[in-house]
């Protein structure tokens, strides 16, 4: 193989449409954009202009609050937990950490913490340490006759 001989896949690369370079090319003369007006013109932004008419993003209402530092977290719920005990891919003789779910490939990454909730059945005792959980999670883990150790989220990144 030779320099000469490298090119890309078929439809790999499209071939950009060149404009205004003459009559011959099919976008030539007024380069597609008409003739006269506002838009014909160069260094015209007018993205959300509306011609005067109230911009669509100022008639709607715009409700609540978005908290810029608010914690996220991971949510997994205890039927997939006893699913991966039964496929054999959580250990249960050990404490099941954050770390351990994440490995097991129950969720792609931790966030801020892993929360678990009570959707689903759990029926194996297990030890289990995360950032969050809903007070039904807790209750059916006890049912089941394992604890559910809930610690303090990490502070969010500033």
């Amino acid at each position: 193989m030779k320099l000469n001989e490298l090119h890309d896949n078929p439809g790999a690369a499209k071939k950009q449409k060149r404009v205004a370079r003459g009559p011959g090319s099919g976008k030539g003369k007024t380069a597609g954009r008409g003739i006269k007006g506002q838009k014909s013109r160069s260094g015209v932004a007018i993205g959300g202009y509306e011609g005067g008419q109230m911009p669509l993003y100022r008639r709607l209402p715009k409700r609540g609050f978005n908290k810029p530092n608010r914690l996220e977290f991971a949510v997994v719920n205890l039927g997939l937990i006893e699913k991966f005990i039964a496929a054999g891919k959580l250990d249960i003789s050990a404490e099941i950490t954050e770390d351990a779910l994440v490995a097991a490939g129950l969720t792609a990454r931790k966030r801020d913490g892993i929360r678990v909730l009570a959707k689903g059945e759990i029926t194996s005792k297990i030890t289990l340490t995360v950032t969050g959980a809903s007070a039904a999670a807790v209750e059916a883990v006890a049912k089941a006759g394992g604890t559910l150790n809930v610690t303090a989220p990490a502070a969010a990144a500033e």
